[in-house]
């Protein structure tokens, strides 16, 4: 190869180290033609699967300023330069390797961090990026309407309160004065405002005794309230 096709040639795999988040290394010998271009296939768009030549690649990887590639570059050698999902691209390889035993996974970078092959199999084991988004809007919308029955109840428990209180004024009049069965106290005496708690308590404890459920009480309450 010329010097000037080398100088390209590094610089074409730098620039692939440099535009991926990672990269693995594997071993070919024994693949087909056909079944590295089924490896890409089954890689899509997580991986470019590129066969290299180990001096060149030794070269672009120091000036890419990638690190722990070099011991791996022995044998006829091939890089997945990871673009996508990295997950996905770990399982494509794995996959892969266990149809096809000739390929061999050497180790790789990720983010910097050197990967070793027990590492890109764990790797491969992980759920991919769409599944934890899809468990996430999951969750999400789970805790969305625990939120909702939680600001909700409040409102029931003040419509079995009020519905109680209804019912309990039609049958004394009084109540709404401020007073069971006797005259609204005169200014001079208890004010009117120690007296309408007891009431509120009282009919309290009648809605949460009598109505098992809000839409018991509401309903009660609709029926009992005068039209017109």
């Amino acid at each position: 190869m010329a010097r000037a096709d080398k100088a390209t040639a590094v610089a074409e795999i730098a620039d692939q180290f440099r535009g991926s988040a990672g990269a693995v290394l594997t071993e070919y010998r024994g693949l087909t033609v056909k079944q590295l271009k089924e490896l890409r296939t089954a890689l899509g768009g997580n991986a470019t699967y590129a066969v290299v030549k180990n001096t060149l690649t030794k070269i672009a990887a120091k000036d890419a300023g990638v690190e722990g590639v070099s011991d791996l570059l022995a044998g006829p050698s091939a890089i997945a330069f990871i673009t996508g999902d990295a997950v996905e691209t770990a399982k494509g390889l794995r996959d892969f390797a266990k149809a096809n035993p000739q390929l061999l996974i050497k180790g790789g970078v990720l983010d910097g961090k050197s990967l070793t092959p027990a590492e890109i199999e764990k790797l491969a084991s992980l759920e991919s990026r769409e599944v934890l988004l899809a468990k996430l809007a999951g969750a999400m919308k789970a805790q969305m309407s625990s939120a909702a029955a939680l600001f909700a109840a409040p409102l029931s428990q003040t419509a079995r309160v009020l519905g109680a209180l209804q019912v309990k004024a039609q049958q004394d009049p009084s109540v709404l004065a401020g007073g069971a069965g006797t005259p609204a106290p005169a200014a001079a005496e208890a004010p009117v405002e120690e007296e309408a708690p007891a009431q509120v308590a009282e009919a309290t404890a009648e809605a949460e005794s009598e109505a098992p459920a809000p839409e018991a009480a509401t309903e009660a309450a609709e029926e009992t309230t005068p039209e017109g």
